[in-house]
């Protein structure tokens, strides 16, 4: 049989039962010896325009999932978005609405009880029936360790059908969640939804509470314009690079920097750069540095 690409190797595996990974190598020659020369003949590809910086970007991602585990990108247990049992549907629902998630860890007298996970869809039947029961509503909730690798997760979330996982510490206590959205974020970027920016939205969106959503990439210029701050744009270029330029990191969603009388908390990001920021001034923070140079004089 005449085979019409000698430079590929062949294997015993059929085509379907290899990984992504053989596959990709079976068409570089000479095959590389290390996952770095790997990256480094697809960068080289890249820069060739045999791939484009999409591809590229999207298999550094599946690298990256591999050496991650669930604590790297989990939302803190402090920032987690979680229903307490107690509450009534008319108590809770504001909040539901609010925070725009389709499924919330629900708990029983603290945040280490997770009883269940609620879907937002489930509030539907609140409406059409007469007697709603919270408990009878909710899912069972799927917990995994603190170093659960994400690629042995993301196969997970696919084989059981799940989306959402309660990341425990090694004292049983909930220290986080995660989503799927969240792991498969780390290949392919941001995943924007129907609460995410549109075209023609601009980068600094106001909310009616006084608090701004901004893209990570909004330029520090346009940033000082709206906000009539005096940052420097001679290290970094963007405000999401000025934030993570402060946290001396890369930082996770749901942290939290001042910078100088503005609060910046993370709302998207991955392990790579931070993605949209909800910004809040504080409108004491000037009183404050009077008292204290006061206090000092």
């Amino acid at each position: 049989m005449n085979d019409a690409y000698p430079s590929r190797r062949h294997t015993d595996k059929p085509n379907e039962k290899r990984s992504l990974l053989e596959r990709l190598t079976d068409f570089i020659s000479p095959e590389p010896d290390s996952r770095g020369e790997l990256l480094e003949i697809l960068q080289d590809a890249h820069e060739r325009n045999l791939i484009d910086a999409d591809s590229l970007s999207m298999i550094e991602g599946v690298f990256q999932v591999s050496d991650l585990c669930a604590r790297d990108i989990m939302i803190p247990r402090a920032q987690m978005d979680a229903i307490d049992i107690e509450r009534s549907p008319e108590e809770f629902i504001p909040f539901v609405l609010e925070k725009a998630h389709s499924r919330y860890p629900v708990y029983e007298g603290n945040r280490d009880n997770i009883i269940g996970v609620l879907l937002a869809k489930d509030l539907l039947r609140y409406y059409a029936e007469e007697s709603f029961d919270v408990r009878g509503m909710l899912r069972p909730a799927v917990f995994i360790p603190e170093a659960k690798r994400l690629n042995v997760l993301l196969h997970d979330f696919r084989m059981n059908r799940n989306h959402i996982a309660l990341v425990v510490d090694e004292y049983g206590g909930v220290a986080g969640l995660i989503t799927i959205e969240d792991v498969l974020e780390q290949i392919v970027g941001d995943i924007e939804d129907e609460y995410d920016f549109d075209e023609e939205s601009g980068n600094i969106i106001a909310s009616p509470d006084g608090r701004y959503r901004v893209r990570a990439l909004t330029e520090i210029e346009q940033f000082n314009e709206v906000f009539g701050t005096d940052f420097s744009d001679e290290e970094v270029d963007t405000i999401g690079g000025l934030v993570t330029h402060h946290f001396g990191r890369v930082p996770h969603r749901g942290e939290r920097v001042r910078i100088d009388d503005l609060t910046f908390e993370i709302l998207r990001g991955d392990a790579r750069q931070v993605h949209v920021l909800l910004v809040r001034r504080d409108p004491l923070a000037g009183q404050r540095e009077r008292d204290a140079l006061h206090i000092q004089t």
